[in-house]
């Protein structure tokens, strides 16, 4: 199946770089990888938010068919790994669309996590929250993403995260800030609950339901397994600077000598960097292109290897000419003869230097291609560290797992990738025509069918 070309052409009209930082602080991913460990395990994670964790309603808004309500939270993650999230950040908001009259007994609620580049609550709000309530009179709570909207650091541009480790602070952010509201959502007495988000909301989505420890409908659409494919072999891998993360590699040896050491993912598809990755890696990583210079490098030693054997062949017959001629000849022609040593000289002076060069340049082009390598296979090692599912607990029933999937999709690759079904054995994975963008452009329709199909498939399984 090959990939959408609506999904590269709209890759390219953005001009946008992602992690323009670089990886981050090494003592921050040092810590967030520490923290992985215990949010990957639902256990533990079910430990650090208290059922009765303070949330707090700023405002209310009465419409015609609903009620709107504004509220905010402080994030847990500032308890467990102080000093890591941005200042904005720490202040979680919300939204909340609450039907004004309810169709039955159960009073379900749909939480919306957003995708890159969906800031505030607009776009969730009128493509999917005001569809679901007219359409299943079902609720959607809108949480806020660190990095966006009004959690957004001031210094940051749009939705360009500035270091690889603010997408693995927002992810634990939100799976601890999706426990503060399901057990909000509990408390007030709202259920069925579950959980949806579309692209990296999706992927959210799904960290956040393997640490919940009961039942829960979950929706991702537009998202796989790991983002390590995002960022290595996707269209999204051309915004990342590459440079700047190369450069941080290769001078900071504790990438390589203390941090690569902490990765602890190791499932079959972990640090997959054989001939399919390679072939497929992203052309966004600033290769040197030298090899048809080096060709063209190569031909031309060639060809001066055939000129300096014609010269030395010539300058032999030279030679058996000149013995042959008697000596007063040969004296004469003693000036035109150094004149043809040194230019000969010349030559083979030349030819050493320019094979120097030679060898200098290809020597230089493989410790670049070495560095590319080195530096997407760390990529995937962290990406797969901290956002591969394998990573965290299986959600405690994934016959409620409904996966909606572009079969074009550019953005989030699957080959190479262990398969959710692989992880997640009984969820059910729906696939549609296109790519990432129409998807989302013309495909929310069936984004929220699944949605009701995985709560009608809670309320058979275990309504009261």
């Amino acid at each position: 199946m090959g990939v959408s070309k609506l999904d590269i052409l709209y890759r390219r009209l953005l001009l946008t770089k992602l992690f323009i930082r670089g990886w981050g602080r090494p003592d921050d991913l040092k810590r967030i990888f520490e923290f992985r460990k215990i949010i990957g395990n639902r256990e533990k994670c079910q430990k650090l938010v208290s059922r009765d964790y303070p949330v707090f309603i700023d405002k209310v808004e009465e419409q015609s068919d609903c009620k709107i309500l504004d509220g905010h939270f402080i994030s847990p993650l500032i308890h467990y790994v102080p000093n890591i999230l941005p200042t904005e950040s720490i202040i979680a908001r919300f939204q909340f669309i609450i039907p004004k009259r309810w169709n039955s007994k159960y009073k379900p609620v749909c939480i919306h996590l957003a995708g890159t580049g969906d800031h505030y609550y607009w776009r969730r709000r009128t493509l999917m929250a005001r569809p679901m309530l007219k359409e299943a009179c079902m609720a959607s709570l809108l949480l806020e993403n660190p990095y966006y909207g009004c959690r957004k650091p001031k210094d940051q541009i749009r939705s360009s995260l500035k270091n690889v480790s603010d997408l693995f602070v927002m992810g634990g952010a939100l799976v601890l800030e999706s426990a503060v509201l399901l057990h909000w959502l509990e408390r007030e007495g709202y259920g069925p609950l579950g959980m949806t988000g579309i692209s990296m909301g999706g992927h959210m989505a799904s960290l956040a339901v393997t640490n919940w420890p009961k039942p829960l409908p979950l929706v991702p659409c537009l998202s796989w397994s790991t983002a390590s494919g995002v960022f290595t072999t996707g269209v999204l891998s051309k915004a990342v600077n590459w440079r700047e993360l190369e450069k941080q590699y290769y001078t900071q040896t504790v990438y390589e000598e203390e941090i690569i050491q902490m990765l602890e993912y190791c499932g079959t598809d972990s640090f997959k960097m054989g001939q399919d990755f390679v072939k497929n890696s992203p052309n966004s990583v600033d290769s040197l292109n030298n090899l048809a210079l080096t060709s063209r490098m190569l031909n031309l030693d060639t060809t001066s290897k055939i000129l300096s054997t014609d010269a030395i062949h010539c300058l032999s017959t030279s030679k058996s000419t000149l013995n042959a001629s008697s000596e007063r000849l040969l004296l004469q022609d003693a000036p035109k003869m150094q004149c043809i040593n040194q230019t000969f000289s010349t030559s083979s002076s030349s030819n050493k230097n320019f094979t120097s060069l030679q060898e200098h340049l290809i020597s230089e082009e493989r410790k670049r291609d070495t560095l590319q390598r080195e530096s997407l296979r760390f990529m995937k090692g962290v990406m797969d560290e901290c956002t591969h599912v394998a990573n965290f607990s299986v959600p405690v029933d994934p016959n409620l797992i409904i996966v909606v999937q572009a079969k074009e999709d550019a953005y989030v690759p699957r080959t190479g990738v262990r398969s959710l079904q692989d992880i997640w054995p009984g969820c059910e994975i729906r696939y549609l025509g296109g790519g990432h963008v129409s998807a989302y452009l013309f495909k929310q329709g069936l984004f929220r069918q699944a949605i009701y199909d995985a709560f009608d498939r809670f309320l058979q399984k275990y309504a009261v």
